[in-house]
C-alpha cells in the first residue's frame, strides 16, 4: 500500500520551502539533514516546531523540507508556513488554531529593490551644497 503523504509550501522573504509529513515519529529533515545540523540556532528550530506544538501533533509525523532561496532565518519561517498547511491538509480542523497564530499567513515583508540614482534601495551619496 502506498504511504499517506501531505504537502505544503512556505514562502518567506526569497525563501521557498516544499514541506511533506507523513506518519512517523516524529524526525525532522531540512534538506537531508537534521533540522538543528542545518539551521545551526536552536530558535530557528522551535520557529520551525511551533505548528507541531501547537496542533499537539509533535509525535505523529515524520517531516522533509526542501528549501531554496534566501537565507537561513527566512528559510526556517517558510518551513513553518509550509508545515501549517501540510497540516491543514492532513487534518482540516487544525485550521482554525493555526490560522489564529498566524502560521498560515504569508509575511509580505521583502527586501526593496534598488533605485537609480542610489547606492541601495535608499542610501544616497552624500549631500553637499557646494
Amino acid at each position: 500500500m502506498a504511504q499517506v503523504k501531505f504537502y505544503g509550501t512556505g514562502r518567506r522573504k526569497n525563501a521557498v520551502a516544499r514541506v511533506y509529513i507523513y506518519p512517523g515519529e516524529g524526525k525532522i529533515t531540512i534538506n537531508n539533514k537534521e533540522v538543528l545540523a542545518y539551521l545551526g540556532r536552536r530558535v530557528l528550530e522551535m520557529v520551525v516546531r511551533q505548528p507541531l506544538e501547537l496542533t499537539g501533533t509533535a509525535g505523529r509525523f515524520d517531516v522533509y523540507v526542501k528549501t531554496l532561496g534566501g537565507g537561513v532565518s527566512g528559510q526556517a519561517g517558510a518551513a513553518r508556513m509550509g508545515l501549517a498547511r501540510a497540516l491543514v491538509q492532513s487534518d482540516p480542523n487544525l485550521r482554525p488554531a493555526l490560522k489564529k497564530a498566524g502560521f498560515l499567513t504569508r509575511d509580505p515583508r521583502m527586501k526593496e529593490r534598488r533605485k537609480y540614482g542610489l547606492k541601495k534601495a535608499r542610501k544616497a551619496s552624500q549631500f553637499s551644497k557646494r
